[in-house]
């Protein structure tokens, strides 16, 4: 694995010939992305200091309220990948449809689509609470050079060809991987570069963290309150840690750096779940299976559902491939 303090350009650059498609398209798609980051990590940064927290007025396709970083971010982020004519489409969670682009260059067609969260956990800012953005890339199944359809979407996860994600925190990092371990790399704000601090990371096989939002335990299936108990038991290695954020970049990457499971299962509430498949559950399975972790819906691998539609909701539970697996073996009771 490559050495540390060396910069993500460096390391695209160096890694490119390990990724299967050798044309730079993907690595200057990486690098768009790494630069709309910088954009909105210096809005996420000074949210306190200018009009930019709180709700927008408006709710998205979910039928979320849209807080003004939100709205930013999905602006910054679709502008910045158009602009640099790199992807023949753009679906965000923040839009109702995917955005189709098309090439300027007849020559060279491009071959990829985007999905994207582009600040989750965006109820956090006004309370100064790390959130993140999500992304997610795939080749294009239509033919190259006609206009995207529905179809280059619905992908199933497996068919990635990278993802990742950015942590708007104490310090802003890119965590990513395009299919051959993960890596993570930290914003010297200094100079504006990121560096990797963070090479080839794993998730511990085992953890000592669960988390989820307790406050919903009533509504959960028996399975999961099940499981809940089982973190709690004093029998062992336990009880487990309870630590839940409410931004799953947060929560994920916690988990992934010192072991645990993170858990949205279905409910009374959200009979499907709450976070969606294609631009959430997807690209964090792949990082965790990437990096020796596991993604479950409690019964099925989430890389392996077949999407049915744009924002589809599915429950997820994620982390320590032990712990993941135990989680299904109580849900598996009640199947």
């Amino acid at each position: 694995m490559s050495r540390k303090n060396q910069t993500l350009g460096e390391f695209i650059i160096e890694n490119q010939a390990s990724f299967k498609y050798t044309s730079g398209e993907l690595s200057r798609l990486i690098n768009s992305i790494r630069l709309a980051a910088k954009v909105v990590n210096h809005e996420v940064n000074k949210a306190g200091l200018v009009d930019i927290i709180g709700a927008a007025g408006d709710t998205n396709i979910q039928g979320e309220d849209q807080q003004k970083l939100d709205v930013y971010a999905n602006n910054k982020f679709i502008q910045t990948m158009t602009k640099r004519n790199i992807v023949c489409g753009i679906a965000s969670e923040e839009e109702d449809d995917f955005i189709t682009i098309n090439s300027q260059d007849e020559n060279n067609q491009n071959k990829y689509v985007v999905l994207i969260d582009p600040l989750d956990g965006s109820s956090n800012i006004d309370v100064n609470v790390s959130v993140g953005t999500i992304f997610s890339i795939y080749r294009r199944v239509t033919p190259v050079g006609t206009p995207v359809t529905i179809e280059d979407f619905l992908q199933k996860g497996n068919q990635q060809v990278a993802a990742g994600y950015v942590v708007y925190g104490t310090s802003t990092m890119i965590v990513y991987t395009t299919g051959d371990g993960v890596n993570g790399f930290t914003l010297n704000p200094a100079i504006g570069t990121f560096y990797l601090s963070h090479p080839d990371m794993k998730f511990p096989e085992d953890g000592h963290i669960y988390s989820v939002n307790e406050g919903n335990y009533i509504h959960f299936p028996q399975g999961i309150k099940d499981y809940i108990k089982y973190c709690q038991m004093e029998e062992g290695d336990r009880p487990y840690t309870s630590r839940y954020i409410g931004s799953l970049v947060s929560d994920f990457h916690r988990n992934m750096i010192k072991g645990g499971i993170y858990l949205y299962p279905k409910s009374s509430k959200n009979s499907n779940g709450k976070l969606r498949l294609l631009y959430e559950c997807n690209p964090m399975a792949f990082l965790a299976e990437q990096a020796s972790g596991m993604a479950s819906d409690g019964f099925t691998r989430i890389l392996d559902i077949q999407p049915t539609e744009l924002h589809q909701r599915v429950p997820f539970i994620c982390g320590s491939k032990n712990m993941v697996k135990k989680a299904e073996e109580f849900m598996a009771k009640y199947a």
